[in-house]
């Protein structure tokens, strides 16, 4: 039998490069340690707002084509680019969201949601306590993932874009990414604590959407803004890769061939390629 192909997308809000590798965060540098971690370069043409990064994220395509250039998506083509959660339903994969705080990429929200229709949709809203709604988006995940077998998860913590946004990135935004690292920490923890981990092939993927100004804020051109990350593992991707250029595009194409549906996607005008693929 084959073992099953699963992946655990974690998309932090907000996290500064350079502050990710001055920090404690042992969760995400044990994801590194078994893969990688890549800056990424958010392309000119996308404003450096949650909406249209996350949207590329989710989709696959730039922000020209998914057509979400700020935080409401007016205007937005997401019937022409579903996400990968949809579409890995759509393709027979059972698939789960757990969202703690910004609405649209769960909800009608704001011309949302992002992720239009997966299988399970946990959002939960504590209003500008995002710490309170990564740790509800957290607890859910851990209760869903360690009892159902979840074939696509994508879950979202955004207090840290919230600090950087409210105190700008000082002490308080350090150790808002110190908390989310400890998050992942324990998302993967419930990953490996299924009963079935030893005959599943897990891929994790933890990806930061933008930066942010010293002061705090982003949507302008400086590199601070520009730079986000990822750090993936799993199969596939060879402990201490190092990648090329690197893009937001690759991580559902990634996710795709992850749980073996790229050539059922072949036919979609997908931008990115698996990670294996921008390795050099």
């Amino acid at each position: 039998m084959t073992s099953p192909s699963r992946v655990l997308v974690i998309g932090i809000d907000g996290v500064r490069l350079d502050v990710l590798r001055s920090v404690a965060t042992p969760h995400i540098d044990a994801v590194a340690a078994e893969g990688f971690l890549a800056p990424v370069r958010i392309d000119d043409a996308t404003p450096t707002w949650s909406g249209p990064c996350w949207a590329t994220i989710a989709t696959g395509v730039s922000a020209a084509k998914h057509g979400i250039m700020h935080n409401v998506f007016t205007g937005h083509r997401l019937t022409e680019y579903p996400d990968f959660l949809t579409l890995a339903s759509l393709a027979g994969k059972r698939t789960y969201l757990s969202v703690g705080s910004w609405e649209p990429l769960a909800t009608a929200a704001c011309g949302g949601p992002l992720f239009a229709a997966p299988d399970r949709v946990t959002f939960t809203s504590y209003g500008l306590d995002c710490e309170r709604g990564d740790e509800a988006a957290t607890v859910d995940a851990e209760r869903e993932m360690l009892a159902a077998d979840y074939d696509v998860a994508f879950v979202y913590l955004g207090d840290v874009d919230e600090t950087g946004h409210e105190l700008g990135v000082g002490a308080e935004y350090r150790a808002a990414v110190e908390r989310a690292d400890a998050r992942v920490g324990r998302l993967v923890a419930t990953v490996r604590a299924r009963a079935a981990y030893a005959a599943e092939r897990w891929t994790v993927i933890v990806v930061t959407d933008h930066g942010h100004v010293d002061e705090g804020g982003h949507g302008g051109d400086s590199d601070l803004e520009r730079t986000a990350w990822i750090a993936a593992s799993g199969p596939g991707i060879a402990a201490g890769a190092e990648m090329g250029t690197l893009r937001h595009v690759d991580v559902a194409a990634h996710v795709y061939e992850a749980v073996g549906l790229s050539e059922a996607m072949a036919g979609l005008p997908l931008e990115g390629k698996p990670f294996g693929a921008v390795s050099v």
